[in-house]
């Protein structure tokens, strides 16, 4: 693949001249992209933007637009897809670095609230897998649970393949206080927090409760948003990224200071698989990274502790 090849840098000086809105948020802080020859230089995107602009790197046609879930109350982010087949390349690279080929499991995912609603990445990306798999059982679920808790009950025993769950997590929390059962050797991954359905929890909590229901020692969560191409995973309780990926952390009082390894601050990523939109953003997420690059996500910024650039693009930058 082309952007395989390419730098961070590289990647960086090509979105600052070719992509509008970060041309413009970068010549708006003041910065020179000449001047930037170390990637810990490079200005991080405010994940807002993603709600007001579009951002594309070049000009081109989106063959499809991915939306987020829109639980938050600014609205909804658009994240523009130039080729769904490079989406679905890239998804399929990282799930594969982690988990091997899909056609070695049954995979069932149970989505209730984005499979009601369109352009969604996460739902775009498991039908990608479904189909991989090539499995007549992998498939979608709404929250009839009894029919999902019978296909699991027959794929637990007796099969060739590992059985993967997919859930939200509160609906894997519903299924699991409504349907316990003995999911050994599954694989159960969690994604995409409460949406506002239940009451946050750590995610410690979280796969403690969902281990106890299930008897399943391996749950696992997917660190993915709609402004992103990539996904990150977790072993033994940490997100670990693909190659072309990265997080940082940085300063919540100072936006543009990276912290080092252990300290909390606010999620930077790096997607250079985002090559056709913006590869560096600034996410609302909380975090901190170890010092081998793995990484934790803590919860959710709170309104109050916005500062720097995230202030500043109400000013700079028009919203409408």
């Amino acid at each position: 693949m082309l952007w395989i090849s390419f730098t961070a840098l590289d990647i960086f000086h090509l979105q600052a001249e070719y992509n509008p809105v970060y041309k413009a948020f970068i010549s708006y802080l003041g910065i020179d992209p000449k001047t930037i020859s170390k990637v810990n230089k490079i200005p991080f995107l405010p994940i807002e933007l993603f709600k007001t602009k579009k951002v594309v790197t070049g000009e081109w046609e989106p063959e499809q637009v991915f939306t987020s879930s829109g639980t938050g109350q600014s609205g909804t982010s658009k994240h523009y897809i130039q080729q769904l087949e490079f989406y679905e390349k890239i998804s399929q690279m990282t799930f594969e670095g982690f988990y091997g080929p899909p056609d070695r499991y049954h995979i069932l995912a149970l989505l209730p609230s984005y499979l009601e609603r369109s352009g969604s990445s996460l739902v775009h990306m498991l039908n990608h897998f479904i189909n991989r798999s090539g499995s007549k059982y992998s498939d979608f679920y709404l929250s009839n649970h009894r029919r999902l808790e019978k296909q699991l009950n027959i794929l637990r025993s007796g099969s060739d393949r590992v059985l993967m769950l997919w859930g939200l997590s509160f609906a894997l929390l519903d299924l699991a206080e409504q349907c316990p059962m003995d999911l050994a050797g599954a694989i159960i991954i969690e994604t995409g927090g409460m949406k506002g359905q239940r009451k946050e929890i750590i995610r410690a909590e979280l796969h403690s409760r969902l281990q106890k229901a299930f008897n399943c020692d391996q749950v696992q969560s997917e660190y993915g948003m709609a402004e992103l191409t990539s996904q990150a995973y977790t072993r033994d309780g940490r997100f670990y990224s693909p190659p072309w990926m990265k997080v940082l952390v940085r300063d919540i009082s100072d936006p543009f200071e990276n912290l080092p390894p252990g300290r909390v601050g606010g999620i930077n990523v790096i997607d250079l698989a985002n090559i056709h939109s913006c590869a560096f953003i600034e996410t609302q997420d909380l975090g901190e990274v170890d010092a081998n690059g793995s990484f934790k996500v803590l919860g959710r910024m709170d309104n109050s502790d916005v500062r720097g650039c995230n202030l500043m693009i109400s000013y700079v930058l028009p919203l409408g």
